[in-house]
């Protein structure tokens, strides 16, 4: 009885897992942006080279790097949600301010757009 029960029991569990399925999530924003700024340090006549990261994964989340002349600065997990072509990213690191943006796949790289207009991000 105890070797048909373990059976049955491990059946179950084999069709329970078999029926339940991830859905794909192939949004257009899944991938890796980045934001790169330099400025010129007037004292030492040095460039500071600055890296910020988006990177987007396929089950609304994501991580936010910034590096600075190659060296990891600050990071932070955020989520990510789609409406209407906005989308909204949330940071976990209250450092970091909540955006709303926009694609365009259109341009050549494509840009993550800001309310206003001006570049967020480009796809890397």
């Amino acid at each position: 009885m105890k070797k048909l029960f373990s059976l049955l029991s491990i059946i179950c569990i084999i069709a329970i897992s078999n029926c339940s399925s991830i859905p794909e999530n192939n949004d257009p924003i899944l991938g890796t942006w980045v934001k790169n700024s330099s400025i010129l340090d007037e004292g030492t006549n040095k460039n500071s080279t600055t890296r910020e990261e988006w990177i987007f994964n396929d089950v609304y989340l994501g991580r936010y790097q910034t590096y600075t002349n190659s060296n990891l600065i600050f990071y932070t997990d955020f989520r990510w949600s789609e409406e209407n072509g906005k989308y909204s990213i949330t940071f976990g690191d209250e450092q970091v301010s909540d955006v709303i943006v926009s694609l365009q796949e259109s341009n050549d790289p494509e840009i993550l757009a800001l309310e206003n207009g001006s570049v967020f991000a480009t796809r890397e």
